[in-house]
């Protein structure tokens, strides 16, 4: 390896539901540093999920990230000119970063309302084995699996 890894930071659970995971979905929810409609934003998708649902927005979320987050994906590994998708195990922080960035990235694309009410259908459907989200993940474990002739030159 070229470079060496960057420390892991801990990060502090948020105030409503005591959850990593939603904080660090409002963290990359934030521009520019407007955490305060960061916040406003997730917890406000929640509370849609909470009355869509009849269900804690918490199991929902978490099942959602469970859901979307992939187990396997691929590496681009260069050998004597040629690169080849490698595929890999992900590991748990990843699966959770890819998982968040995934269905944000998907609750974006979606056309209309806010983006609370986005997030939200974003949320209920990866939670319920749809959406665009669940797609990504799908052709992730595709690719993996097509490229399951190059597995023997892990990194």
């Amino acid at each position: 390896m070229r470079r060496s890894k960057p420390e892991h930071r801990d990060i502090l659970p948020d105030i409503r539901y005591n959850s990593i995971h939603v904080q660090t979905m409002v963290q990359h929810v934030l521009k520019r540093g407007k955490k305060s409609t960061a916040l406003r934003l997730v917890y406000g998708a929640m509370d849609i999920v909470q009355e869509k649902t009849q269900k804690s927005a918490i199991e929902v979320f978490d099942a959602a990230l469970k859901n979307v987050g992939p187990s396997m994906e691929v590496k681009p590994r260069r050998v004597g000119g040629a690169t080849y998708q490698v595929p890999m195990e992900v590991s748990s922080d990843r699966r959770m970063t890819l998982a968040i960035r995934w269905v944000l990235s998907a609750a974006r694309d979606r056309s209309g309302q806010s983006f609370s009410e986005k997030l939200a259908a974003e949320l209920i459907d990866a939670a319920n084995e749809t959406g665009t989200a669940i797609r990504k993940r799908d052709e992730t474990h595709k690719m993996a699996e097509a490229n399951r002739a190059f597995s023997h030159y892990r990194l």
